[in-house]
């Protein structure tokens, strides 16, 4: 029994969306990337940044670069998380609205005539789950903390199904809204084609009775 509730808690645990890429910077020079993401969620970010050598030929770690992390919020332009921290660090921040979130990243160099070229390795973790370190030291065993981790993975889960029906939702009102638009749009159609006949009917009539 207990084999198999860890084996559940570690096939949850694993939904987590979790992705990594690196990519290249200059000075000067912003990436961003767009995250959809349900209302209260946790993201995580880890992100390594090599500047490149001239003299060794390769990209190593600078203490003086960088990095500036940006996340906002598409629909409302809401600032996130505007931070700017070492050459290797991360991020963490929780989503209040559903929707389209920013994550931008740009190195601590401003000089237009900087040649510096960053390669900056990036992996971010959707669903991440901040553990409370010392209260499961003196508190919780580990089982416990699993079946914790289970319960957020859980409710993390539920926010998204939630933000899909929502979705959903508004299609389907959007979807019912224009067909019944399109029925009017056809009844007003079958109604002026009536009243032109009829309108034409009667012309006709009267013309020929004045011919006769």
């Amino acid at each position: 029994m207990l084999a198999s509730r860890l084996g559940a808690a570690v096939f949850l645990l694993l939904i987590t969306t979790v992705y990594g890429l690196h990519f290249y910077l200059d000075a000067n020079e912003k990436r961003c990337f767009i995250e959809e993401l349900p209302s209260d969620t946790t993201v995580e970010g880890h992100y390594k940044a090599l500047e490149w050598n001239e003299q060794e030929r390769e990209y190593v770690l600078q203490p003086e670069l960088g990095i500036v992390v940006e996340v906002e919020e598409m629909e409302t332009g809401h600032s996130v998380v505007k931070t700017r921290g070492p050459p290797e660090g991360q991020f963490t921040f929780s989503s209040h609205d559903a929707g389209d979130h920013s994550i931008c990243l740009s190195t601590n160099y401003t000089s237009w005539f900087s040649s510096t070229h960053v390669k900056l390795y990036l992996d971010i973790i959707v669903g991440a789950v901040r553990p409370d370190i010392d209260h499961d030291r003196s508190h919780v065993s580990e089982l416990a903390s699993k079946v914790r981790d289970l319960n957020q993975k859980l409710e993390d889960i539920r926010r998204e199904q939630q933000y899909q029906r929502e979705r959903e939702s508004d299609f389907r009102d959007l979807s019912e809204a224009t067909n019944t638009r399109a029925i009017w749009y056809s009844l007003m159609q079958i109604v002026v084609l009536v009243l032109t006949c009829t309108w034409q009917l009667k012309h006709l009539k009267r013309f020929f009775q004045d011919r006769s």
